[in-house]
């Protein structure tokens, strides 16, 4: 199977021929996607993000906010901002948020 990830990737690595390489270069593409702000003061460019839960996902698409929208400031208020990412990790909400440059607070309890 060589370094083929399947048999299946291998078969058709085979029946190409030697002109296909495999997986030898990395293609950048572009999603268009939208994004639906929870609160939004577009006069002082202020987003304000209510999250309970934060996947990789949310994580994700807030990068690419900040990046498509630099002037805007990000805060990103959590039920709980000290909870991790997920179970094998250490790093919070709060510590990925601020390694980020996104501002980062508790949000209302009651």
């Amino acid at each position: 199977m060589s370094n083929y990830r399947n048999p299946f990737e291998a078969r058709c690595g085979r029946d190409l021929g030697p002109g296909f390489a495999y997986e030898a270069v990395k293609l950048s593409y572009v999603l268009e996607c939208t994004y639906l702000p929870d609160f939004i003061d577009q006069e002082a460019k202020r987003i304000v993000e209510a999250k309970g839960l934060f996947d990789a996902g949310d994580r994700r698409k807030m990068l690419a906010v900040k990046r498509a929208y630099p002037e805007y400031t990000i805060e990103m208020w959590f039920t709980n901002p000290d909870k991790t990412i997920s179970k094998a990790s250490k790093t919070t909400y709060r510590s990925w948020c601020e390694k980020h440059g996104f501002k980062v607070k508790q949000g209302p309890r009651k």
